[in-house]
Protein backbone atom coordinates (compact mmCIF):
# COMPACT_ATOMS: atom_id res chain seq x y z
CA UNK A 1 0.00 0.00 0.00
CA UNK A 2 1.46 3.44 -1.00
CA UNK A 3 1.99 6.32 1.49
CA UNK A 4 -0.91 8.20 -0.15
CA UNK A 5 -3.24 5.27 0.37
CA UNK A 6 -2.10 5.04 4.02
CA UNK A 7 -2.82 8.71 4.62
CA UNK A 8 -6.23 8.44 2.89
CA UNK A 9 -7.18 5.55 5.13
CA UNK A 10 -6.14 7.45 8.25
CA UNK A 11 -8.03 10.59 7.22
CA UNK A 12 -11.09 8.44 6.53
CA UNK A 13 -10.87 7.00 10.03
CA UNK A 14 -10.53 10.50 11.47
CA UNK A 15 -13.55 11.78 9.52
CA UNK A 16 -15.60 8.81 10.59
CA UNK A 17 -14.68 9.40 14.24
CA UNK A 18 -15.54 13.07 14.01
CA UNK A 19 -18.90 12.25 12.40
CA UNK A 20 -19.80 9.80 15.10
CA UNK A 21 -18.85 12.40 17.72
CA UNK A 22 -21.24 14.92 16.19
CA UNK A 23 -24.00 12.32 16.10
CA UNK A 24 -23.46 11.74 19.81
CA UNK A 25 -23.70 15.51 20.52
CA UNK A 26 -26.94 15.77 18.59
CA UNK A 27 -28.34 12.80 20.40
CA UNK A 28 -27.55 14.38 23.77
CA UNK A 29 -29.38 17.57 22.71
CA UNK A 30 -32.59 15.90 21.66
CA UNK A 31 -32.94 13.13 24.20
CA UNK A 32 -35.40 13.63 27.05
CA UNK A 33 -34.39 13.46 30.70
CA UNK A 34 -34.82 10.01 32.09
CA UNK A 35 -35.22 8.44 28.67
CA UNK A 36 -34.44 4.79 28.71
CA UNK A 37 -33.78 4.38 24.99
CA UNK A 38 -30.24 3.17 24.27
CA UNK A 39 -28.51 2.41 21.02
CA UNK A 40 -25.86 -0.26 21.48
CA UNK A 41 -23.59 0.97 18.67
CA UNK A 42 -23.61 4.58 19.81
CA UNK A 43 -23.10 3.48 23.41
CA UNK A 44 -19.95 1.55 22.42
CA UNK A 45 -18.57 4.55 20.54
CA UNK A 46 -19.42 6.78 23.43
CA UNK A 47 -17.65 4.47 25.83
CA UNK A 48 -14.50 4.53 23.68
CA UNK A 49 -14.54 8.32 23.48
CA UNK A 50 -15.37 8.73 27.17
CA UNK A 51 -12.36 6.63 28.05
CA UNK A 52 -10.29 9.44 26.56
CA UNK A 53 -12.19 12.24 28.35
CA UNK A 54 -10.27 14.31 30.86
CA UNK A 55 -11.44 14.13 34.54
CA UNK A 56 -12.40 17.82 34.59
CA UNK A 57 -14.50 17.87 31.41
CA UNK A 58 -17.55 20.14 31.51
CA UNK A 59 -20.93 18.37 31.24
CA UNK A 60 -22.53 21.05 29.07
CA UNK A 61 -22.76 20.96 25.31
CA UNK A 62 -20.15 23.63 24.67
CA UNK A 63 -17.68 21.84 26.85
CA UNK A 64 -18.42 18.56 25.05
CA UNK A 65 -17.67 20.16 21.68
CA UNK A 66 -14.37 21.54 22.92
CA UNK A 67 -13.41 18.18 24.36
CA UNK A 68 -14.20 16.52 21.05
CA UNK A 69 -12.04 19.04 19.21
CA UNK A 70 -9.17 18.37 21.58
CA UNK A 71 -9.58 14.66 21.11
CA UNK A 72 -9.63 15.08 17.35
CA UNK A 73 -6.36 17.02 17.52
CA UNK A 74 -4.83 14.32 19.71
CA UNK A 75 -5.96 11.62 17.25
CA UNK A 76 -4.50 13.62 14.35
CA UNK A 77 -1.18 13.96 16.18
CA UNK A 78 -1.09 10.23 16.94
CA UNK A 79 -1.97 9.34 13.36
CA UNK A 80 0.70 11.68 12.03
CA UNK A 81 3.25 10.10 14.33
CA UNK A 82 2.15 6.67 13.14
CA UNK A 83 2.57 7.72 9.49
CA UNK A 84 6.06 9.06 10.23
CA UNK A 85 6.98 5.78 11.92
CA UNK A 86 5.72 3.79 8.93
CA UNK A 87 7.75 5.94 6.53
CA UNK A 88 10.86 5.51 8.64
CA UNK A 89 10.31 1.75 8.79
CA UNK A 90 9.96 1.60 4.99
CA UNK A 91 13.23 3.50 4.57
CA UNK A 92 14.97 1.04 6.86
CA UNK A 93 13.56 -1.90 4.89
CA UNK A 94 14.82 -0.37 1.62
CA UNK A 95 18.23 0.14 3.18
CA UNK A 96 18.35 -3.51 4.28
CA UNK A 97 17.36 -4.68 0.80
CA UNK A 98 20.31 -2.78 -0.65
CA UNK A 99 22.73 -3.85 2.06
CA UNK A 100 22.06 -7.62 2.11
CA UNK A 101 23.54 -8.39 -1.38
CA UNK A 102 26.63 -6.37 -0.50
CA UNK A 103 26.90 -8.24 2.78
CA UNK A 104 26.73 -11.59 0.93
CA UNK A 105 29.49 -10.45 -1.41
CA UNK A 106 31.67 -9.34 1.50
CA UNK A 107 31.21 -12.70 3.26
CA UNK A 108 31.99 -14.61 0.05
CA UNK A 109 35.15 -12.57 -0.57
CA UNK A 110 36.22 -13.10 3.02
CA UNK A 111 35.78 -16.86 2.74
CA UNK A 112 37.62 -17.00 -0.59
CA UNK A 113 40.46 -14.99 0.87
CA UNK A 114 40.94 -17.59 3.62
CA UNK A 115 40.96 -20.55 1.23
CA UNK A 116 42.88 -19.56 -1.90
CA UNK A 117 44.27 -23.07 -2.45
CA UNK A 118 42.20 -24.67 -5.19
CA UNK A 119 41.54 -28.38 -5.16
CA UNK A 120 42.51 -30.33 -8.22
CA UNK A 121 40.78 -33.56 -9.18
CA UNK A 122 42.98 -36.66 -8.96
CA UNK A 123 42.64 -37.36 -12.67
CA UNK A 124 43.69 -33.81 -13.68
CA UNK A 125 46.59 -33.87 -11.25
CA UNK A 126 47.79 -37.15 -12.73
CA UNK A 127 47.66 -35.63 -16.21
CA UNK A 128 49.73 -32.68 -15.05
CA UNK A 129 52.33 -35.00 -13.58
CA UNK A 130 52.60 -36.90 -16.83
CA UNK A 131 53.19 -33.67 -18.77
CA UNK A 132 55.63 -32.36 -16.22
CA UNK A 133 57.77 -35.45 -16.25
CA UNK A 134 60.89 -34.87 -18.36
CA UNK A 135 63.27 -37.68 -17.56
CA UNK A 136 62.19 -41.33 -17.47
CA UNK A 137 63.35 -43.27 -14.48
CA UNK A 138 65.46 -46.36 -14.97
CA UNK A 139 63.67 -49.62 -14.28
CA UNK A 140 65.08 -51.82 -11.58
CA UNK A 141 65.85 -55.37 -12.61
CA UNK A 142 63.90 -58.15 -10.97
CA UNK A 143 63.56 -61.80 -11.70
CA UNK A 144 60.34 -63.27 -13.00
CA UNK A 145 59.55 -64.88 -9.66
CA UNK A 146 59.81 -61.52 -7.83
CA UNK A 147 57.51 -59.57 -10.13
CA UNK A 148 53.88 -59.55 -11.11
CA UNK A 149 51.75 -61.18 -13.75
CA UNK A 150 49.94 -59.10 -16.34
CA UNK A 151 49.12 -61.64 -18.94
CA UNK A 152 47.24 -63.38 -21.66
CA UNK A 153 47.17 -63.77 -25.46
CA UNK A 154 48.67 -60.82 -27.27
CA UNK A 155 48.86 -59.35 -23.81
CA UNK A 156 51.17 -61.54 -21.87
CA UNK A 157 50.77 -60.40 -18.31
CA UNK A 158 54.45 -61.03 -17.45
CA UNK A 159 55.69 -61.45 -13.94
CA UNK A 160 58.66 -59.21 -14.26
CA UNK A 161 56.72 -56.08 -15.02
CA UNK A 162 57.34 -54.67 -11.56
CA UNK A 163 56.07 -51.20 -10.69
CA UNK A 164 54.58 -49.43 -13.68
CA UNK A 165 55.84 -45.99 -14.55
CA UNK A 166 52.54 -44.53 -13.42
CA UNK A 167 52.88 -46.20 -10.03
CA UNK A 168 56.42 -44.85 -9.70
CA UNK A 169 55.21 -41.34 -10.43
CA UNK A 170 52.64 -41.65 -7.67
CA UNK A 171 55.16 -42.96 -5.17
CA UNK A 172 58.37 -41.11 -6.03
CA UNK A 173 57.68 -37.95 -8.02
CA UNK A 174 57.90 -34.65 -6.09
CA UNK A 175 54.79 -33.61 -8.00
CA UNK A 176 52.74 -36.01 -5.89
CA UNK A 177 52.50 -33.49 -3.06
CA UNK A 178 49.22 -33.97 -1.27
CA UNK A 179 46.85 -31.07 -1.93
CA UNK A 180 43.96 -32.16 0.25
CA UNK A 181 42.87 -34.86 2.64
CA UNK A 182 40.79 -36.44 -0.14
CA UNK A 183 43.82 -36.63 -2.44
CA UNK A 184 45.88 -38.20 0.35
CA UNK A 185 43.20 -40.84 0.86
CA UNK A 186 43.21 -41.63 -2.86
CA UNK A 187 46.99 -41.85 -2.99
CA UNK A 188 47.11 -44.25 -0.04
CA UNK A 189 44.31 -46.32 -1.54
CA UNK A 190 46.05 -46.67 -4.92
CA UNK A 191 49.31 -47.66 -3.26
CA UNK A 192 47.45 -50.31 -1.26
CA UNK A 193 45.87 -51.67 -4.46
CA UNK A 194 49.26 -51.74 -6.23
CA UNK A 195 50.79 -53.72 -3.38
CA UNK A 196 47.92 -56.23 -3.45
CA UNK A 197 48.32 -56.59 -7.23
CA UNK A 198 51.90 -57.76 -6.70
CA UNK A 199 50.90 -60.40 -4.18
CA UNK A 200 49.22 -63.80 -4.28
CA UNK A 201 45.95 -64.66 -5.97
CA UNK A 202 44.14 -63.96 -2.70
CA UNK A 203 45.79 -60.53 -2.55
CA UNK A 204 44.72 -59.78 -6.11
CA UNK A 205 41.15 -60.78 -5.34
CA UNK A 206 41.18 -58.51 -2.29
CA UNK A 207 42.49 -55.65 -4.42
CA UNK A 208 39.73 -56.27 -6.93
CA UNK A 209 37.12 -56.22 -4.14
CA UNK A 210 38.43 -52.90 -2.80
CA UNK A 211 38.38 -51.36 -6.25
CA UNK A 212 34.79 -52.42 -6.87
CA UNK A 213 33.73 -50.99 -3.49
CA UNK A 214 35.16 -47.58 -4.46
CA UNK A 215 34.03 -47.58 -8.09
CA UNK A 216 31.29 -45.00 -7.51
CA UNK A 217 33.57 -42.76 -5.47
CA UNK A 218 36.40 -42.61 -8.02
CA UNK A 219 34.48 -43.34 -11.22
CA UNK A 220 36.03 -40.33 -12.97
CA UNK A 221 39.60 -40.83 -11.78
CA UNK A 222 41.88 -42.10 -14.57
CA UNK A 223 44.43 -43.66 -12.22
CA UNK A 224 41.65 -45.57 -10.49
CA UNK A 225 39.99 -46.75 -13.73
CA UNK A 226 43.03 -48.30 -15.38
CA UNK A 227 43.87 -50.10 -12.14
CA UNK A 228 40.34 -51.50 -12.07
CA UNK A 229 40.81 -52.67 -15.67
CA UNK A 230 44.08 -54.30 -14.58
CA UNK A 231 42.26 -56.04 -11.71
CA UNK A 232 39.72 -57.41 -14.18
CA UNK A 233 42.71 -58.77 -16.09
CA UNK A 234 43.95 -60.47 -12.91
CA UNK A 235 40.58 -62.15 -12.39
CA UNK A 236 40.50 -63.14 -16.06
CA UNK A 237 43.81 -64.94 -15.65
CA UNK A 238 42.80 -66.68 -12.43
CA UNK A 239 39.42 -68.08 -13.41
CA UNK A 240 38.91 -71.10 -15.66
CA UNK A 241 35.20 -70.57 -16.33
CA UNK A 242 34.64 -69.29 -19.88
CA UNK A 243 31.60 -67.14 -19.01
CA UNK A 244 33.40 -65.52 -16.10
CA UNK A 245 36.37 -64.79 -18.33
CA UNK A 246 34.12 -63.15 -20.90
CA UNK A 247 32.43 -61.00 -18.25
CA UNK A 248 35.72 -59.89 -16.69
CA UNK A 249 37.24 -58.89 -20.01
CA UNK A 250 34.07 -57.09 -21.14
CA UNK A 251 33.86 -55.03 -17.95
CA UNK A 252 37.60 -54.39 -17.96
CA UNK A 253 37.49 -53.11 -21.52
CA UNK A 254 34.71 -50.66 -20.61
CA UNK A 255 36.74 -49.25 -17.69
CA UNK A 256 39.90 -48.87 -19.76
CA UNK A 257 37.98 -47.18 -22.55
CA UNK A 258 36.45 -44.70 -20.11
CA UNK A 259 39.92 -43.92 -18.73
CA UNK A 260 41.10 -43.10 -22.28
CA UNK A 261 38.10 -40.83 -22.82
CA UNK A 262 38.96 -38.94 -19.64
CA UNK A 263 42.67 -38.67 -20.45
CA UNK A 264 44.02 -39.67 -23.85
CA UNK A 265 47.53 -39.05 -22.52
CA UNK A 266 47.48 -41.94 -20.04
CA UNK A 267 49.85 -44.66 -21.26
CA UNK A 268 48.49 -47.20 -18.77
CA UNK A 269 44.94 -46.64 -20.00
CA UNK A 270 45.96 -47.35 -23.60
CA UNK A 271 48.00 -50.34 -22.44
CA UNK A 272 45.14 -51.97 -20.56
CA UNK A 273 42.62 -51.23 -23.28
CA UNK A 274 44.94 -53.00 -25.72
CA UNK A 275 45.28 -55.95 -23.33
CA UNK A 276 41.50 -56.22 -22.99
CA UNK A 277 41.20 -56.27 -26.80
CA UNK A 278 43.71 -59.12 -26.87
CA UNK A 279 41.74 -61.05 -24.27
CA UNK A 280 38.49 -60.48 -26.18
CA UNK A 281 39.91 -62.14 -29.29
CA UNK A 282 39.77 -65.48 -27.48
CA UNK A 283 35.95 -65.37 -27.59
CA UNK A 284 35.37 -63.73 -30.96
CA UNK A 285 34.82 -64.85 -34.53
CA UNK A 286 37.60 -64.46 -37.08
CA UNK A 287 36.10 -61.12 -38.14
CA UNK A 288 35.96 -59.65 -34.62
CA UNK A 289 39.30 -61.21 -33.73
CA UNK A 290 40.94 -59.27 -36.56
CA UNK A 291 39.09 -56.09 -35.60
CA UNK A 292 40.32 -56.43 -32.01
CA UNK A 293 43.79 -57.02 -33.39
CA UNK A 294 43.71 -53.64 -35.11
CA UNK A 295 42.52 -51.97 -31.91
CA UNK A 296 45.21 -53.78 -29.93
CA UNK A 297 47.94 -52.49 -32.22
CA UNK A 298 46.56 -48.94 -32.35
CA UNK A 299 46.46 -48.49 -28.59
CA UNK A 300 49.69 -50.38 -27.97
CA UNK A 301 51.51 -48.03 -30.35
CA UNK A 302 50.04 -45.07 -28.46
CA UNK A 303 51.17 -46.52 -25.14
CA UNK A 304 54.71 -47.00 -26.50
CA UNK A 305 54.70 -43.42 -27.74
CA UNK A 306 53.72 -42.17 -24.29
CA UNK A 307 55.93 -44.59 -22.34
CA UNK A 308 58.85 -45.71 -24.57
CA UNK A 309 60.99 -46.88 -21.65
CA UNK A 310 58.72 -49.77 -20.61
CA UNK A 311 60.00 -53.22 -21.76
CA UNK A 312 56.61 -54.79 -21.14
CA UNK A 313 55.16 -52.80 -24.05
CA UNK A 314 57.84 -54.08 -26.43
CA UNK A 315 57.14 -57.60 -25.26
CA UNK A 316 53.45 -57.08 -26.08
CA UNK A 317 54.37 -55.62 -29.45
CA UNK A 318 56.55 -58.66 -30.14
CA UNK A 319 53.60 -60.92 -29.31
CA UNK A 320 51.40 -59.01 -31.76
CA UNK A 321 53.99 -59.17 -34.52
CA UNK A 322 54.52 -62.89 -33.98
CA UNK A 323 50.76 -63.61 -33.96
CA UNK A 324 50.22 -61.64 -37.17
CA UNK A 325 53.14 -63.45 -38.81
CA UNK A 326 51.39 -66.73 -37.92
CA UNK A 327 47.97 -65.75 -39.37
CA UNK A 328 46.46 -68.41 -41.60
CA UNK A 329 45.61 -67.83 -45.25
CA UNK A 330 41.89 -67.66 -44.38
CA UNK A 331 42.43 -65.08 -41.67
CA UNK A 332 44.47 -62.89 -44.02
CA UNK A 333 41.74 -63.09 -46.69
CA UNK A 334 39.04 -62.15 -44.19
CA UNK A 335 41.12 -59.21 -42.98
CA UNK A 336 41.67 -58.03 -46.57
CA UNK A 337 37.93 -58.28 -47.31
CA UNK A 338 36.90 -56.38 -44.17
CA UNK A 339 39.62 -53.77 -43.83
CA UNK A 340 41.09 -53.46 -47.31
CA UNK A 341 44.55 -54.49 -46.25
CA UNK A 342 45.27 -57.16 -43.63
CA UNK A 343 47.67 -56.50 -40.74
CA UNK A 344 51.22 -57.32 -41.76
CA UNK A 345 54.28 -58.21 -39.75
CA UNK A 346 57.15 -60.67 -39.79
CA UNK A 347 58.98 -62.94 -37.40
CA UNK A 348 61.99 -60.62 -37.77
CA UNK A 349 59.95 -57.70 -36.44
CA UNK A 350 58.74 -59.82 -33.56
CA UNK A 351 62.32 -60.80 -32.76
CA UNK A 352 63.45 -57.18 -32.66
CA UNK A 353 60.75 -56.30 -30.13
CA UNK A 354 61.63 -59.23 -27.87
CA UNK A 355 65.31 -58.30 -28.08
CA UNK A 356 64.42 -54.69 -27.22
CA UNK A 357 62.64 -55.85 -24.07
CA UNK A 358 65.62 -58.02 -23.10
CA UNK A 359 68.04 -55.16 -23.78
CA UNK A 360 66.07 -52.76 -21.61
CA UNK A 361 65.61 -55.31 -18.84
CA UNK A 362 67.93 -58.34 -18.97
CA UNK A 363 66.23 -61.47 -17.67
CA UNK A 364 62.90 -59.74 -18.23
CA UNK A 365 60.70 -62.82 -18.10
CA UNK A 366 60.43 -66.52 -18.83
CA UNK A 367 57.85 -65.81 -21.55
CA UNK A 368 60.12 -63.36 -23.35
CA UNK A 369 62.88 -65.98 -23.56
CA UNK A 370 60.42 -68.59 -24.88
CA UNK A 371 59.29 -66.28 -27.68
CA UNK A 372 62.86 -65.35 -28.47
CA UNK A 373 63.53 -69.07 -28.87
CA UNK A 374 60.47 -69.47 -31.12
CA UNK A 375 61.61 -66.61 -33.36
CA UNK A 376 65.15 -67.97 -33.66
CA UNK A 377 63.77 -71.43 -34.44
CA UNK A 378 61.49 -70.06 -37.19
CA UNK A 379 64.44 -68.14 -38.64
CA UNK A 380 66.63 -71.26 -38.64
CA UNK A 381 68.98 -70.05 -35.88
CA UNK A 382 68.98 -73.24 -33.82
CA UNK A 383 71.94 -72.40 -31.56
CA UNK A 384 70.44 -69.06 -30.51
CA UNK A 385 67.11 -70.78 -29.93
CA UNK A 386 68.74 -73.30 -27.59
CA UNK A 387 70.48 -70.53 -25.66
CA UNK A 388 67.19 -68.80 -25.09
CA UNK A 389 65.65 -72.08 -23.97
CA UNK A 390 68.41 -72.50 -21.41
CA UNK A 391 67.79 -68.95 -20.14
CA UNK A 392 64.07 -69.68 -19.85
CA UNK A 393 64.75 -72.88 -17.89
CA UNK A 394 66.79 -70.89 -15.37
CA UNK A 395 63.72 -68.87 -14.35
CA UNK A 396 61.22 -70.48 -12.01
CA UNK A 397 57.60 -70.80 -13.09
CA UNK A 398 55.50 -68.74 -10.70
CA UNK A 399 52.44 -67.50 -12.53
CA UNK A 400 49.93 -69.27 -14.75
CA UNK A 401 51.57 -67.67 -17.76
CA UNK A 402 54.96 -68.98 -16.65
CA UNK A 403 53.48 -72.44 -16.43
CA UNK A 404 52.00 -72.18 -19.93
CA UNK A 405 55.34 -70.91 -21.20
CA UNK A 406 57.03 -73.92 -19.55
CA UNK A 407 54.82 -76.26 -21.60
CA UNK A 408 55.71 -74.41 -24.81
CA UNK A 409 59.36 -74.56 -23.81
CA UNK A 410 59.33 -78.31 -23.33
CA UNK A 411 57.66 -78.84 -26.72
CA UNK A 412 60.13 -76.46 -28.34
CA UNK A 413 63.10 -78.28 -26.87
CA UNK A 414 61.83 -81.55 -28.30
CA UNK A 415 61.70 -80.12 -31.82
CA UNK A 416 65.08 -78.41 -31.50
CA UNK A 417 66.79 -81.63 -30.36
CA UNK A 418 65.42 -83.78 -33.19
Amino acid sequence: MSPFENRGLMLGIMAGTAGLSLVLVCYRKIRKPGAAVRIRGLQDIGNRINSMVLPNEAPNDQGAVMVLHRRQLQILEKLNGLLLSVDELKREVEFLKEAIPKLEELVRNELQGSGDVQRVSPSHRATRRRKAETAPSARETTSSEEAESEGGYLTAHTDSEGDSEEEKRWMKSPDTMVESEEDEDLLNFLQQVDNLHKGSELDKKEGFRLLLENDDKYENCVDFLWRLARAYGDLFEMTTDAEEKRKYVTDGKIKAEKAIQLDAGSAESHQWFAIMCGYMSQFESVQNKIRNGYLFKEHLDKAIELKPQDPFLYYLNGRWCYSVAQLSWLEKKVAAALFGTPPTSTVEEALQNFLKAEEMHPGYSKCNYVYLAKCYKDLGQKSNALKCCDSALSILSVTNEDKEAQKDLEALLLTLKL
